[in-house]
């Protein structure tokens, strides 16, 4: 049943990043004023299906433990978070919202690392790299709302 999940999991992550190529940055992004330390776009397609396969062991990880109901609901908060963000700041051009979106994706991906890891360290410590990853990115995302 575990691999089931898993499967499943993988493909609430999936679906979540084909937002990516249905708003892809473009132009508009292109030459919005950005920090120097702004990585090279080609970090994001390498950095996001790692990320994504370990969300997906996590949360079926969590799936296969019978007390696990409301972390799953928070991993479910926080992919719908990770889903919103793309539409609005790429496809909206909407840099102010989606940097409120993307503050609440950070809270809702520590509160999840939290609670995971509360559940089962390899849950918790599957999340880290996405809670890294996300920091950064709601730091760029400031930075940009900043600078333009």
């Amino acid at each position: 049943m575990f691999w089931i999940d898993f499967l499943i999991f993988l493909f609430a992550c999936m679906a979540a990043g084909l937002t990516g190529s249905l708003f892809p940055p473009g132009k508009w992004y292109s030459e919005l004023n950005k920090p120097t330390w702004t990585p090279p776009n080609w970090i994001f397609p390498v950095a996001w299906p790692i990320l994504y396969l370990c969300m997906s062991y996590s949360g079926a990880t969590l799936a296969n433990i019978d007390s696990a109901g409301s972390a799953l609901a928070l991993w479910a908060l926080q992919i719908a978070l990770n889903t919103l963000w793309t539409p609005v700041f790429f496809g909206l051009k909407n840099i102010k919202v989606g940097l409120i979106i993307i503050l609440l994706l950070f809270l809702s991906v520590a509160i999840c690392t939290y609670v995971f890891w509360m559940f089962s360290f390899l849950s918790g410590l599957l999340f880290l790299p996405y809670l890294a990853w996300v920091t950064f990115a709601a730091a760029l995302n400031m930075a940009v709302f900043r600078l333009n």
